[in-house]
């Protein structure tokens, strides 16, 4: 079985965000979703959780950051190109979002964007040329 990865997120509104990540192409898993909680398929390895704060503090005594105001992690998704790119931020866009809280990045064996989510949080969308990175990079593909 494939590693997976869930991303658990916490959120203001779980419905709001469950359609701001549907509107980005993740599709609802109902088996592990409620009102409290949406599990939200990327891919077949990977998962948001967009959790309520309620439901989020059952996981963690800490406190829950901000991610307006605070930064504790950036999620990076790859893309098939860079088009793709450009289209995930705009789908991110016309669902509430706001793009490029980064600056772009473009150094032609690699393109990358960013947007923020309803509640802040943010993703970096790239595609990357991994043949053309390891050259710029004087990296041996060998290895």
């Amino acid at each position: 079985m494939p590693r997976m990865i869930f991303v658990n997120l916490p959120v203001k509104d779980v419905q709001k965000s469950t359609d701001f990540y549907i509107a980005l192409g993740a599709t609802k898993d109902e088996r592990f979703s409620d009102e409290t909680g949406s599990c939200l398929v990327i891919s077949d390895t990977i998962f948001i959780m967009a959790l309520s704060h309620e439901k989020f503090a059952q996981f963690t005594t800490k406190e829950i950051a901000d991610a307006r105001r605070t930064a504790q992690v950036l999620l990076c998704l790859s893309c098939d190109s860079s088009a793709e790119v450009d289209d995930t931020v705009a789908k991110a866009t016309a669902a509430g979002g706001k793009a490029d809280p980064g600056p772009k990045q473009d150094y032609g064996f690699m393109y990358g964007r960013s947007f923020e989510d309803l509640d802040g949080h943010i993703f970096e969308v790239m595609w990357m040329d991994v043949e053309a990175a390891m050259g710029a990079f004087g990296k041996d593909n060998a290895a």
